[in-house]
């Protein structure tokens, strides 16, 4: 009879488009083939798109499972949705490794507290929690005034200074002094890197989180777990939230609607939002959009079971307009 052993968990944070997802991919790609990892993504928008980004083609073949929670941060209301969705994850993929990447508005402290409950002390084994952070941003106000941006670098084991590729000589030391100034462990590792390039061995040591409380859990009984809507007559829908000084506003297309490809690019190159994360079926083939820092870049992928865009902004009137925009962009 085999022994289970407690499974390594690593959160990866760090805030609005620094580049969480392009980190977890190159992980993944280290994965060695004998092992099964499953990670956790949860996004501050209704419609998840990460899942669509991560889960590519044949992954369960390749021993990687993925499973999302979308709608802000999932530790809320006593962390029933992150409790479900991880012993669901857990129950199916008996992963050797578990990666958990909360949304970037989120609050990694509360998602570290529901790691470290008793309920799951002895299935994880909670490693390091890799956070990070473009270094350009801290000149910026709003973000170093942010609660999550700060907590983010507070609970950090591992603070990547990621896009380093694009740093003006004083923006890296300015990165340090700033987290010199907070006070944060005096034990953390700093890296720079570009393009989401984290290395596996990051991800080792043991997690120095110690934790402000312990929650109850709820019984996975007192409420359905349930990510995507069902789509009406029309063939698409729109989902909203709102919260930490931020909107999201997404669409879902069922998918026999088919873009044009040229046409979405025209429209998202010209709108003015913080952040844009989509997946399209397109007249040219699935397409996946990400546009961080004014640059959208475009990238072929396997498969999709939809269409799907989240837009967010500080301000709601952002997005005015923009769901007949979207419908405009239909390929005849």
């Amino acid at each position: 009879m085999s022994t289970f052993k407690a499974i390594p968990t690593n959160v990866i944070t760090g805030f609005l488009g620094v580049g969480k997802t392009t980190a977890i991919l190159n992980l993944l790609k280290q994965k060695p083939k004998d092992e099964r990892w499953a990670v956790l993504v949860n996004e501050f928008g209704e419609v998840g798109i990460d899942g669509s980004l991560l889960h590519g083609k044949d992954r369960v073949e390749q021993g990687i499972f993925i499973k999302e929670v979308p709608g802000g941060c999932m530790c809320c209301a006593a962390g029933l949705s992150m409790h479900i969705a991880l012993n669901m994850l857990i129950a199916h993929a008996k992963p050797h490794r578990l990666i958990i990447e909360p949304t970037g508005l989120g609050h990694p402290k509360e998602v570290l507290d529901i790691l470290s409950s008793e309920h799951y002390r002895s299935i994880i084994d909670l490693r390091a929690t890799l956070t990070l952070v473009d270094a350009r941003k801290i000149q910026t106000e709003r973000y170093i005034t942010h609660p999550s941006f700060n907590q983010q670098l507070e609970v950090a084991d591992v603070i990547i200074a990621n896009k380093s590729d694009q740093y003006q000589p004083n923006d890296f030391p300015t990165l340090l002094d700033y987290i010199k100034s907070k006070k944060s462990k005096n034990h953390q590792s700093i890296y720079k890197t570009s393009m989401g390039s984290i290395q596996q061995e990051w991800l080792i040591p043991a997690s120095s989180y110690e934790a402000d409380n312990h929650p109850t859990l709820p019984k996975e009984t007192d409420q359905p777990f349930n990510s995507d809507p069902v789509l009406p007559s029309c063939g698409y829908v729109s989902i909203t939230n709102k919260g930490e000084g931020f909107y999201s506003q997404g669409w879902i297309f069922k998918n026999t609607f088919t873009f044009s490809r040229n046409k979405l690019q025209t429209l998202l190159t010209g709108l003015n939002v913080e952040r844009i994360k989509a997946v399209f079926i397109t007249d040219q083939g699935i397409i996946a959009y990400n546009q961080a820092d004014t640059v959208l870049t475009e990238i072929e992928v396997d498969e999709t079971f939809d269409s799907r865009i989240e837009c967010i902004d500080l301000v709601h009137s952002a997005f005015d307009n923009l769901e007949q925009k979207l419908l405009d962009c239909l390929s005849a």
